[in-house]
């Protein structure tokens, strides 16, 4: 590191972190290019969390961050103290290797709500800590809290217990788990550095890995509706997270799986819950089912429930076919204060209000759906937040009933759309028809995974 003078970066108001370097030093050091010592981050992360370092020193130095990057070393010791920064969560009196599963965020993911009871069902513990919709694409906390009672704000005895006991556990992130990462995610969010591979891969393995997990699947999305557009993005991404899994001694596996379009047909809270419903009844659309056994196969494998991925797929078809996953995601409902009725009797869901169509403008074949605008048609129509205070209207949402490669003729429907609120509806059509491109010929299949990625 440069030797500059202590007494110079104090009289620019830093005073010295508990390694002797001041953040003054450690923001210029990075900003010219130099690399951080593992200890000064620990350091430096550790004073931002308990409020001795500002706002506006942290922000300087994501910002650096943002031009200059990380090594893969300094990119360790910053995950380790965001880790380091709250509880890590110890699931050792747990029987089984512990494994979740974590998607970048698409529209119509909801991958998570079978992926878990299929892979307990199959005898993996899922550990799962959850998100909230983020921008366009949704989030499997509001998709669980659509189903009467569901309480996703379980505590961490209650966590520890349900995996334990149920073999999964779905629940928000508690206050107590990486609280570097609540904050730094809302100063990013301000100051323009979330889309920051290092940032973005820090952020989500440090919360991973706080659950207790033993190994994980990551489930890099890419193309219009996903963070990463490109596949060079989404490996970048992947391998930077898998590099991360290896030096905290976690085995990870990535898949990089389409997003081009919404998965599946249904897009909104209480819509998802009863499509996932329907993958564990072997009735869903084969996209999301093929990519929702994909990646639950990859835990199986991890977990030790089998050997490989054809015994995988025959024991995740098995516990579809005899009832054991249903029956696996009625326990999970009933365990976390929800009405387990509400998976078997849909109208017990919250319901929207009213109905409308969306037809189709003329002849020919679904060519591309702009997967991002059907995500932020959904966010117009209240099935997302537009601002963090905003209240999801649950019922609401589309039903695509074309998608990529569809013959369609014109007043055929395109979209049905579920609503509260009618002053929405007229801006919401607009933005269907918009993300829907039809042609004169069928369009090439785009592969559902891109790639498999491991170390």
């Amino acid at each position: 590191m440069p030797p500059w003078p202590a007494a110079l970066s104090r009289a620019r108001g830093s005073p010295a972190i508990s390694s002797g370097v001041t953040p003054y030093e450690l923001i210029k050091t990075k900003r010219e290019g130099h690399k951080l010592a593992a200890g000064d981050i620990r350091s430096f992360l550790a004073a931002y969390t308990r409020g001795e370092v500002p706002d506006y020193q942290m922000a300087a130095l994501l910002m650096a961050i943002f031009f200059r990057g990380l090594d893969a070393e300094e990119l360790g010791a910053w995950t380790q103290a965001m880790l380091e920064s709250g509880e890590v969560l110890d699931l050792s009196d747990v029987p089984g290797i512990k494994v979740d599963k974590h998607s970048t965020g698409g529209v119509g993911d909801k991958v998570s709500l079978s992926l878990a009871p299929l892979a307990a069902a199959c005898g993996v513990p899922v550990p799962m800590i959850s998100g909230r919709g983020l921008g366009h694409t949704g989030g499997t906390l509001d998709k669980l809290e659509s189903i009467p009672g569901f309480r996703v704000d379980l505590g961490v005895e209650d966590y520890r217990r349900l995996v334990r006991e149920v073999r999964a556990c779905l629940i928000g992130q508690t206050a107590s788990v990486v609280p570097a990462d609540k904050k730094l995610y809302a100063l990013r969010d301000v100051t323009a550095t979330v889309d920051c591979l290092p940032l973005i891969a820090s952020s989500i393995m440090s919360k991973k890995l706080a659950e207790g997990i033993d190994a994980l699947v990551l489930d890099v999305k890419c193309g219009s509706g996903a963070f990463m557009k490109r596949i060079d993005d989404a490996r970048a991404l992947a391998r930077t997270m898998i590099d991360i899994g290896a030096q905290m001694g976690r085995k990870v596996v990535a898949l990089i799986t389409d997003m081009d379009q919404p998965l599946g047909r249904a897009v909104g809270n209480a819509l998802e819950v009863i499509e996932a419903v329907q993958m564990l009844q072997g009735e869903a659309p084969p996209d999301y089912t093929e990519v929702t056994l994909a990646l639950t196969g990859e835990m199986l494998i991890l977990g030790g429930k089998a050997k490989d991925a054809a015994e995988a797929r025959a024991r995740m078809q098995e516990a579809i076919a005899s009832g054991a996953a249903m029956a696996k995601l009625e326990e999970i409902v009933k365990a976390q204060g929800g009405d387990p009725r509400a998976v078997r009797d849909f109208s017990l869901l919250p319901q929207a209000k009213h109905e409308a169509t969306v037809a189709a403008p003329s002849t020919g074949f679904v060519t591309h759906i702009d997967c991002e605008a059907v995500g932020l048609a959904a966010v117009a129509l209240g099935a997302g937040r537009e601002r963090v205070d905003s209240v999801i209207q649950p019922g609401v949402g589309f039903h695509l009933e074309k998608k990529v490669g569809d013959r369609v003729e014109t007043g055929e429907p395109l979209v049905r759309v579920h609503y509260d609120d009618p002053a929405r509806l007229e801006d919401v059509t607009r933005r269907l028809l918009g993300a829907y491109r039809i042609g004169p010929e069928k369009p090439v299949a785009r592969p559902l995974i891109h790639e498999r990625l491991e170390r």
